[in-house]
């Protein structure tokens, strides 16, 4: 009988244990902001689980300096810009142009790239991040990272009254509305020869003079979006992301307890801070921690909210689809889950979807990929205070756990003899 056979029949009380030390973060711990208290004590205690009830041999908690609120502040500009340009079409297109021109720049570096382009504008934090190693017995032939976030993200009170399809329609028509005026800024900047102006259906023509009226009512649509997060509000964070923390940590907790001790295979977990400030803190474990881990075949699976089980998916591209996972990882999640008969689908993290911390690993020269079990049409938990530990799947966690393990084993198989 393979070793790993009682780990995977035993998945649901490993679920019950992750759902048990989940509902103990939340409940006994300050929220966990990017950067935060709460974020660092966290860290600290899940160090303490993995060198106390794991037995992991390393568990070191390591810090990095970061400016979180960047994240997302970059809309303050983006914003600006665009209600700007609106203005500017009336008087000085071609200016106005250039500055919604340079808010969506703002926009593709900042989110959609994940760069540091205004973070410099936001006041700095300490965040932290987690490396914990399991021994082998013998040399070591392979090593294997399991990845969580332990930060909680700000709180979305849109979605979290109306719902995704809401806030996503929101979101869509404002700055389908920006697009919109940039592309009429341009055309009436051409028109007019670009100089400072005072618009009028004579200079303009009459369908670009009302149509720009019309776009008007794009402004209080653009202005709602400056509330679109509240920065005061971290929610739990139950499942986005303890539950991508605690997965690497279940699997580690249960062969210590069934006394399962692999010969040349090292097993790992990476919790990796402030994902929700832009991935910050899986960029600085990378920074730090290059090179270090080049000896053997080394493999990162990234878990990012475990909760809806028709959705368990391996994200073969990440970072709004631009970046790709390491093909043989996803593929080896893949028959993992074929071999359980568990279903787990091939997805991808969308355009505006963001990303998970396997995109800064992939990028870094990491051999990584990302496993999620959420809708990327937003669901109300997401980024919402409904994302609690009473709002947790036991049954999508076991069935992540049992791929895990399957993954593991195979991967032991292959690379650990």
């Amino acid at each position: 009988m393979s070793k790993f056979k009682q780990l995977i029949d035993n998945k649901s009380d490993s679920a019950q244990f992750m759902m048990d030390e989940i509902k103990h973060i939340c409940c006994t711990m300050p929220k966990r902001g990017p950067g935060d208290e709460g974020e660092k004590m966290a860290c600290e205690y899940m160090a303490g689980v993995l060198k106390d009830q794991c037995g992991c041999e390393r568990a070191d908690v390591e810090s990095f300096k970061e400016n979180p609120a960047s994240f997302l502040g970059w809309l303050y500009f983006t914003l600006t810009f665009a209600l700007a340009g609106f203005v500017l079409f009336f008087f000085f297109p071609a200016l106005g142009a250039a500055i919604i021109f340079v808010g969506f720049a703002l926009m593709f570096f900042q989110f959609g790239l994940y760069k540091k382009v205004v973070d410099f504008v936001f006041p700095e934090k300490t965040g932290h991040n987690v490396t914990a190693i399991k021994k082998c017995k013998g040399e070591v032939k392979a090593r294997i990272f399991f990845n969580g976030h332990p930060d909680a993200a700000w709180n979305w009170p849109v979605n979290e009254r109306f719902g995704g399809a809401v806030y996503e329609a929101h979101i869509a028509s404002g700055f389908g509305g920006a697009l919109i005026m940039l592309i009429l800024c341009i055309i009436a900047a051409i028109r007019t020869g670009g100089m400072p102006l005072v618009a009028s259906p004579a200079l303009y023509g009459a369908g670009l003079f009302w149509t720009g009226i019309g776009m008007l009512i794009f402004v209080p649509i653009l202005i709602g979006l400056y509330f679109m997060w509240d920065e005061k509000t971290i929610v739990d964070g139950a499942n986005d992301n303890l539950t991508g923390c605690y997965m690497g940590i279940a699997v580690l907790k249960a062969m210590k307890d069934a006394g399962i001790e692999l010969e040349h295979t090292e097993v790992g977990v990476i919790l990796s801070g402030s994902e929700e400030a832009g991935l910050r803190g899986a960029k600085a474990w990378c920074e730090a921690h290059k090179g270090e881990f080049d000896d053997v075949p080394t493999w990162i699976i990234a878990y990012d909210t475990i909760h809806e089980k028709e959705f368990l998916g391996v994200n073969y591209r990440d970072l709004n689809g631009t970046v790709k996972a390491d093909q043989e990882i996803s593929d080896a999640f893949m028959a993992a889950a074929k071999e359980l008969d568990i279903a787990c689908q091939k997805t991808w993290v969308p355009p505006l979807g963001g990303a998970t911390d396997s995109a800064a690993f992939a990028q870094a020269g990491f051999r990584s990929t990302g496993i999620t079990a959420l809708n990327h049409v937003l669901q109300d938990y997401y980024h919402t205070r409904k994302d609690s530990w009473d709002n947790l799947d036991k049954e999508c966690l076991a069935d992540c756990y049992a791929i895990t393990v399957k993954c593991l084993e195979n991967f032991e198989e292959k690379y650990g003899k």
